[in-house]
């Protein structure tokens, strides 16, 4: 589905991903790890189009998607979910999750996709009429992942979708994920908890100082002595 070849990007004269190569294949959860500063929410933002590459390729679908406008990639069915999560505070829970479906290609399942998001998240349901800005840090978290779940995404990609989040938060909203996976969900996963993200993908990128450095399945990198080493401080 998703394909980076070669691709350097920056902030200005700022060079930070250099000559990543990244694939994401249909019904497939990716992870792509890595310390604070690695580079891996730039890698986000260039897929989204937010950062122009500087060089190298990306397709989606085998079109070309450097030529395309950020809101272009929302109606192709690529779901960004930012790490901080980017609710709207004062709007109300279906309103946040209603502006997740104001793509031409999901306007008229609108009903539908809420109802299957209320599904998801009960709690969601419970306080539909209350502002976003009420929620806990978990709520918004699944919030967020509902709005994204209302453009009936092709591709879910999140930044650090654990992030402040208490343990038993943490586990509730992978166990979320991993439901959307069995659905046939296709996700690209940030996070810097690397057990959680390789327990729930099928293979896995390691990105340092914007170089992707070891890439392959995920029971082989949880294995590997250099990634537990650095990312999990066993010897």
């Amino acid at each position: 589905m998703l394909k980076l070849d070669k691709v350097c990007a920056g902030y200005g004269d700022l060079r930070v991903l250099f000559d990543v190569d990244l694939e994401v294949n249909q019904g497939e959860v990716v992870a792509l790890v890595g310390s604070n500063g690695a580079g891996k929410t730039s890698v986000l933002r260039t897929i989204s189009g937010e950062i122009k590459p500087k060089s190298g390729s990306i397709t989606w679908l085998n079109e070309d998607l450097t030529i395309k406008q950020t809101y272009d990639r929302a109606e192709m069915g690529i779901a960004h979910i930012p790490q901080g999560r980017g609710i709207l505070g004062s709007m109300t829970i279906h309103d946040n999750l209603a502006l997740g479906s104001y793509t031409k290609r999901t306007k008229a399942q609108r009903n539908e996709l809420m109802e299957k998001v209320f599904d998801t998240f009960p709690i969601l349901k419970e306080r539909e009429k209350h502002p976003a800005g009420t929620l806990s840090g978990g709520q918004q978290q699944m919030l967020a992942i509902g709005r994204a779940m209302m453009m009936n995404p092709q591709l879910l990609i999140l930044d650090e979708p654990s992030l402040g989040l208490a343990p038993i938060v943490v586990d509730e909203v992978f166990r979320i994920l991993r439901q959307l996976k069995e659905a046939g969900t296709s996700m690209l996963i940030i996070e810097q908890n690397l057990v959680k993200a390789l327990q729930i993908a099928d293979r896995g990128y390691v990105l340092e100082t914007g170089k992707i450095t070891l890439a392959g399945e995920s029971q082989e990198l949880l294995a590997n002595p250099d990634v537990r080493k650095a990312y999990l401080g066993i010897a």
